[in-house]
């Protein structure tokens, strides 16, 4: 999980937002870590870089919860 908080954090930094301390299972995409459609396609190349894993292959994903279980975590 500590991977995932970097790569939600880089994105956050280039949006000027605050750094997250920590991210929880229950976090919302949209409304908690204020991702757009665009940071989500940023997130989504990411976190294929770094762990070969298109997490909205599938369909929609809202949560960091969503996102551990499609990387098997």
């Amino acid at each position: 999980m500590e991977k995932l908080q970097l790569i939600i954090n880089s994105i956050r930094k280039g949006k000027n937002l605050p750094e997250l301390e920590d991210i929880t299972p229950e976090m919302n995409l949209r409304s908690d870590l204020e991702f757009t459609s665009f940071d989500l396609a940023e997130l989504t190349v990411k976190i294929e870089d770094e762990f070969d894993v298109d997490i909205f292959e599938d369909g929609l994903v809202n949560t960091i919860g969503e996102i551990i279980v499609k990387l098997g975590k």
